[in-house]
């Protein structure tokens, strides 16, 4: 199987170098307007197999930042994807972890974000989600709207992101368009402005209609992994689309889609579009590259630029502000297995960030140089010189594991972002090494890296300072995944030891640790905790396990007890 470096490597080739600038004083400054205005970026939301990540690569292909497409699942030439790098990512042609890839195209600086599919891993989704200007929902043609793909447009809704519809995999059998039109208004209230139309599917699928335009997209197939073939016809060359289709009955329904695409779908509001009450639509096939092109067309002209965002003090940061700030979204380990390094990607909100300018860490008030930073595509880095707002960057995680998801990092005032919370656990066992003699060194290191993702959370029982973590996660494929690359990033054989609770709850995390603990000791005294297991969460704060929705209810319903129970928690503004 070629390597993965050798497809990384080739590609940071290809992309366009910033010429870096010099500067004799690493003053704070202001972003370039015509900078902020150019970046575009977005995360990918979809349920598992509907295409995310082959979409993912034929995007990228139209920005010159590849050659060819990888394949996942069918890897004829023994390729891999660029998005998908994880070990087991490979192996199980799924998505696990959520990756950020940046080119150019059309004049526009796309910061891409293809995200896991898989349900387990929703939270690492919702973190992306949060540093996303716009999200882009792929829908199976051929299923529908599907649970996963309903429970993340939820997620893009509360983050009021305006959200680009792809319906994926028309040269497979599908649903009537309308009827996939017809179950996205429904289900989620919202009008959908049909920007290109199917002509057919499955192996009679020829194209697509852009009403926008008003023309047809016709295409050959090509080799697979290239650009496909297209001929645009104007519609009003009707006869040559006629010939060109050669096939009356598909002929005729694309006469009548567009006649009722003009009659009955609303026309494209832009000021809906952006507060999310109207989703634009586009049809195709990214496995053919066939209404791919059309669709990010669009999406340079449509999409959101880099947005305002909200603050802890209920302001607001712009992102033409004269001062640096950005924000920790995600962390991965071990993105270069050689130097066993940790990445925490930063989204940049306002200002301009340079090479070796000195920060604040919001949460301590450490002062940081920030002497290297990585402009990120899957597992490739080059480095940055400057990054502007919309921009997400790189930045190697100081000894001790210093940075957090969630924590700021700006020049000037003290900033701080509106927190990003933890989904709540349903899963806990004991992560334990499993051969005799195991090196508790890269034991502990391991865990300290894998955990500082924050896919799964990190809890100790109360009064155990024992070696081994007490894992909690919303799911069994992020054990499975902590598991496997114990194994194949630090050499540590493991097993999670599971533990027989279902439930976990928050008592009172507004406060500080030691005023929490007193109301549950309170509440334990009384007898009303019977069952429960003590924990503390990284930051000292109890969370009580439970077996049983029943206890947790009783507890909630109960007036005179006072612990303020929640199913997560914000991490403190300050340390």
């Amino acid at each position: 199987m070629r390597s993965l470096l050798l497809l990384a490597t080739a590609a940071a080739a290809l992309r366009p170098q910033p010429a870096p600038r010099t500067t004799t004083k690493l003053r704070a400054a202001a972003a370039p307007p015509d900078e902020i205005a150019r970046r575009r970026n977005f995360a990918i939301i979809s349920h598992p197999d509907a295409g995310k990540t082959t979409l993912t690569e034929k995007l990228l292909l139209y920005g010159d930042a590849i050659q060819q497409a990888g394949m996942v699942k069918a890897r004829a030439n023994g390729r891999d994807s660029t998005s998908d790098f994880l070990a087991m990512e490979k192996e199980r042609g799924i998505s696990i972890s959520s990756t950020c890839l940046t080119f150019e195209y059309g004049g526009a600086r796309i910061n891409l974000m293809d995200t896991p599919g898989h349900a387990d891993f929703s939270e690492d989704t919702y973190r992306t989600l949060s540093a996303a200007d716009n999200a882009v929902m792929l829908v199976d043609g051929g299923k529908g709207l599907e649970p996963q793909t309903r429970k993340l447009f939820g997620v893009a809704r509360r983050s009021n992101l305006p959200v680009f519809t792809f319906v994926n995999k028309l040269d497979r059998p599908a649903m009537s368009p309308w009827e996939v039109l017809d179950e996205i208004s429904a289900e989620f209230n919202l009008e959908t402005a049909v920007r290109t139309f199917p002509i057919g599917d499955g192996e009679r699928f020829r194209g697509v209609y852009d009403a926008a335009k008003d023309e047809v997209w016709l295409y050959t197939r090509t080799e697979r992994g290239k650009k496909a073939s297209v001929e645009r016809i104007s519609w009003e060359d009707r006869d040559e689309i006629s010939e060109k289709i050669g096939d009356e009955e598909l002929d005729a329904q694309l006469e009548e889609d567009r006649e009722m695409i003009r009659e009955l779908t609303p026309p494209l509001d832009d000021e809906k579009l952006k507060k999310g009450e109207m989703t634009s639509v586009y049809f195709g096939s990214a496995m053919g590259d066939q209404g791919v092109e059309p669709f990010l067309d669009e999406f340079i002209d449509l999409g959101s630029r880099p947005a305002s965002r909200p603050l802890r003090d209920d302001k607001t940061l712009e992102p033409s502000h004269s001062e640096f700030a950005g924000f920790v979204f995600k962390m991965q380990a071990n993105l270069d297995p050689k130097h066993r390094d940790c990445m925490a990607y930063v989204r940049v909100v306002s200002g301009t960030f340079r090479k070796g300018m000195k920060v604040i860490h919001g949460r301590t008030g450490r002062s940081l140089t920030l002497a290297t930073a990585t402009m990120l595509f899957g597992s490739d880095r080059d480095g940055v010189e400057e990054a502007f707002p919309g921009d997400v960057i790189g930045l190697n995680n100081p000894a001790g594991g210093l940075f957090q998801i969630g924590d700021a990092l700006h020049t000037g005032s003290s900033v701080a972002f509106e927190p990003i919370p933890s989904f709540s656990p349903e899963v806990f066992g004991y992560l334990r090494p499993t051969e005799v003699g195991a090196s508790r060194k890269s034991f502990a290191k391991g865990v300290d890296q894998l955990l500082a993702e924050g896919a799964v959370q990190r809890l100790k029982e109360r009064g155990n300072d024992g070696p081994d973590p007490l894992l909690a996660a919303v799911g069994e494929l992020q054990f499975e995944v902590v598991v496997d690359r114990m194994q194949g990033e630090y050499g540590v054989s493991c097993a999670v030891e599971r533990v027989s609770y279902t439930i976990a709850r928050w008592c009172r995390p507004e406060l500080p640790a030691d005023e929490a603990w007193a109301a549950v000791d309170a509440a334990k005294k009384e007898g009303a905790l019977t069952g429960a297991f003590y924990a503390e969460d990284m930051f000292g704060r109890p969370v009580l396990l439970f077996r049983n929705a029943y206890t947790v209810e009783r507890l909630e319903n109960d007036a005179d007890l006072d612990l303020g129970l929640q199913p997560w928690a914000l991490p403190p503004a300050t340390a």
